[in-house]
């Protein structure tokens, strides 16, 4: 199954599974699809995938718990799928850990675009020969995903390793709340940035006096952030 992209589809409605599927093979894919929560995770531990479709509402355990479950021991892609008359707040689905997300009803050009997309950007990362980043008191791989900081590895889910990465990656140079998502979620975020905010005040509050070592995540007023190398 892993000489074609591997996607995991997740959804209780049988026609949309169906269309979907029929979708993503006609794109050279190969799908395996589940209706429930629990059948998802039971999937994704045997065969785990190159990204997964899930969609918010589901029997067994809702996409929110398996998107949280999964986060805890993998960073593949998902992509949320949910209905227009739920209740989806982009920014949990973002600070949870999702890749993107797409409202149904979805034409299929679209979801074919979004799913090539976010294979591009994740797949092109791994590709990426990386050694990892040192700085007085901090190293950072996103190869590992491990951060460690004066000596002790800090948990961190991976949107907020590759926030750090990426802005370390860059030192002293000012990136706005849009780039940041553009660069780190790989898509534009309409009309909220707050994702953004929010990480960057779980990375200070894990990087306490950073600022004795010489760098810190600094807020450029009315700008955005930068990694600042004194």
């Amino acid at each position: 199954m892993k000489d074609k992209p591997y996607i995991l589809l997740v959804d209780d409605d049988p026609n949309i599974r169906r269309l979907v599927q029929l979708y993503l093979e006609k794109e050279g894919f190969a799908v395996t699809c589940a209706d429930r929560g629990d059948d998802a995770l039971a999937e994704f531990r045997k065969l785990p995938p190159d990204l997964m479709l899930l969609d918010v509402m589901l029997p067994g355990m809702d996409g929110w718990q398996v998107l949280k479950a999964i986060r805890k021991t993998s960073a593949i892609p998902i992509i949320m799928l949910t209905a227009k008359d739920e209740t989806f707040d982009k920014v949990l689905g973002l600070e949870l850990g999702a890749d993107d997300y797409i409202t149904k009803p979805f034409d299929s050009k679209e979801l074919i675009a979004r799913v090539k997309a976010v294979l591009r950007r994740t797949q092109g990362a791994e590709e990426e020969k990386e050694e990892g980043l040192a700085f007085p008191g901090l190293t950072v791989s996103q190869t590992q995903y491990e951060v460690h900081f004066e000596g002790r590895k800090i948990e961190m889910p991976p949107k907020e390793l590759e926030v750090l990465y990426f802005l370390a990656s860059h030192p002293n140079q000012v990136f706005t709340r849009e780039q940041l998502l553009e660069q780190v979620w790989g898509f534009d975020f309409f009309g909220d940035s707050r994702t953004v905010d929010v990480h960057i005040k779980r990375l200070r509050e894990k990087l306490p006096g950073c600022e004795g070592y010489g760098w810190c995540l600094k807020t450029v007023w009315g700008v955005g952030y930068k990694f600042e190398v004194k």
